[in-house]
């Protein structure tokens, strides 16, 4: 008898408890984009072409991401040892081409090219260049842009 008991009482508490279990849980979307437009400065100071190649396919990811498409402004700035991105012989030439149509600011530091004694005919002829990498990422993240280093 105690055990009929046990298994009936285990019997009604399955059924009271299982549903609930069943139940699912809100699926998280990620966040909604509700600003008419968004910045971020993507930098390499890394030669590493995983590191490359995976900051690159990052940013074109942002440029496709559905909430933010035609959105976002996206400026890549190279310095130090990043500068590799932008060497004719690296082969990110068509990649690079292809951030650029879709609106990616490709910038090279003028410190390093200077420190490295690095003949700019050796870079891409499309790129553009600043004063200092750092000094980027510091008015850019004043003005308000996502700084991002993968």
């Amino acid at each position: 008898m105690q055990k009929l008991f046990r298994v009936l009482f285990l019997a009604a508490l399955v059924a009271v408890v299982s549903p609930a279990l069943a139940q699912t849980t809100p699926t998280f979307k990620g966040a909604e984009a509700t600003l008419p437009k968004y910045k971020a400065l993507y930098y390499l100071n890394d030669a590493n072409p995983d590191k490359i190649k995976g900051t690159l396919r990052n940013i074109n990811n942002a440029l496709e991401d559905e909430r933010i498409k035609g959105k976002v402004e996206i400026e890549l700035v190279a310095f130090g040892a990043g500068y590799t991105v932008f060497e004719k012989t690296a082969g990110y030439e068509e990649t690079l081409l292809m951030l650029q149509k879709k609106g990616v600011i490709l910038a090279q530091c003028s410190n390093t090219i200077r420190e490295r004694k690095i003949d700019t005919a050796t870079l891409f002829p499309f790129i553009s260049y600043v004063p200092s990498g750092n000094g980027e990422i510091i008015i850019r993240n004043a003005q308000g842009w996502a700084t991002i280093h993968p």
